[in-house]
């Protein structure tokens, strides 16, 4: 996938992922975007490597999801761990 498909992935996972969870999670979009890449990553290797699923099935894209929700709750503990 190029670059900016995986931009609008990113964005599409990140987006859904803010809505599931709970609470006010006050970021940009390119945090938005950022979690949503790396949770998508994450999800997808550690699917791929466990054999739970292929690239590309409907799987993937929950696991994305569930990855991005898990990072916006990190994130959220190491943000107000800071303040």
């Amino acid at each position: 996938m190029s670059i900016i498909g995986t931009i609008i992935v990113g964005l599409i996972v990140g987006l859904i992922a803010r809505a599931i969870k709970p609470g006010n999670d006050s970021m940009g979009w390119i945090m938005t975007i950022l979690l949503g890449i790396v949770g998508s990553f994450v999800a997808t290797y550690l699917g791929s490597a466990m054999g739970w699923y292929q690239p590309g099935q409907t799987a993937g894209w929950i696991a994305s999801v569930v990855g991005a929700v898990i990072l916006l709750f990190i994130y959220g503990m190491v943000r107000d761990k800071a303040n």
